[in-house]
């Protein structure tokens, strides 16, 4: 069991800001530049959760085609199976044909 966090922070300004103390920062895995997601549920309760936004020119790596390869790869890599390069001239060599 995971023991609770609460944390307190003041609304200021006309813009309703709010500073968020370090704790609930990690605790939602969120930096400068993140968005915050909120749902409140029909009782009054509230969930706030880090969100991440990707770029459009990123957003090919979190396909679930992509996202399986990775998978793949990390599982060959554990085995141990695999080619593994010193450098980079003997990587690209790899790729001419022969």
């Amino acid at each position: 069991m995971t023991a609770s966090l609460s944390r307190r922070a003041r609304i200021r300004g006309d813009r309703y800001q709010v500073t968020l103390p370090p704790e609930i920062r990690a605790a939602l895995h969120v930096r400068s530049g993140d968005e915050l997601e909120f749902v409140v549920e029909e009782d009054g309760t509230v969930t706030v959760r880090g969100y991440v936004s990707i770029p459009a020119d990123q957003a090919w790596f979190f396909t679930p085609e992509w996202q399986a390869g990775e998978q793949e790869a990390r599982e060959q890599a554990t085995r141990g199976e695999g080619e593994y390069y010193d450098n980079e001239d003997d990587f690209l060599a790899a790729f001419e044909p022969r």
